[in-house]
């Protein structure tokens, strides 16, 4: 499948893109914890591309933050009609951790919404913060001081080291999906899990 300029101009302005919300859900009481905002694109009478077939193209060809903005848009104002104890989590990218005005703007949409910063949880995946520890960090202490949560997403692929774990100021642990996929056939899996939420 291709995907090329005119394609996402034109998405992006008749607002083909739009924000799915993954359900988080607390093991132990099955209690409702908020929603995964996850990216989504709606092509007319055409194959709808998953997004890891179209994040990459947008990182790499600089609108990114164009769809970021329009999903967070979207999703702000959808939660905002929500109770206050429901979060939502969002995913930051590698080339987004460039971005030094990003929490800024994220503020912006969100206050615009009537969202607050207090519901949110910015998650950055451990190969992202291999590649912009420095701008990382300010990142996401800007955040921090925003209000907003911090997860490390992806956790166990090897990408972090625990000193870059302990430098930044992160609230909670995501384990990779590969672990946790495999965890009930795979007595190592298990152990790996397991170490991880003693280390959380």
């Amino acid at each position: 499948m291709n995907i090329d300029d005119l394609d996402v101009a034109r998405a992006l302005e008749h607002g083909e893109f739009f924000p799915h919300f993954q359900p988080l859900v607390e093991l132990g009481s099955g209690k409702l914890r908020g929603f995964e905002l996850l990216a989504r694109w709606i092509r007319p009478e055409r194959e709808w591309p998953p997004p890891a077939m179209f994040i990459p193209f947008a990182e790499r060809d600089g609108w990114i933050g164009r769809l970021t903005q329009e999903l967070l848009r979207q999703g702000f104002s959808a939660m905002a009609a929500l109770p206050e104890p429901l979060a939502l989590s969002i995913n930051i990218s590698a080339a987004q951790l460039r971005d030094a005005e990003l929490p800024e703007r994220v503020e912006t949409v969100a206050r615009s919404a009537g969202f607050s910063m207090n519901r949110l949880v910015v998650e950055i995946t451990e190969s992202a913060l291999a590649q912009e520890v420095p701008s990382a960090r300010a990142i996401a202490e800007a955040f921090k001081a925003r209000g907003a949560r911090l997860a490390l997403d992806d956790f166990g692929t090897g990408y972090s080291s625990l000193s870059q774990l302990q430098s930044l100021p992160f609230d909670e642990l995501k384990v990779d999906r590969s672990f946790v996929a495999s965890m009930i056939g795979k007595r190592e899996s298990r152990k790996i899990v397991g170490a991880v939420v003693g280390l959380g």
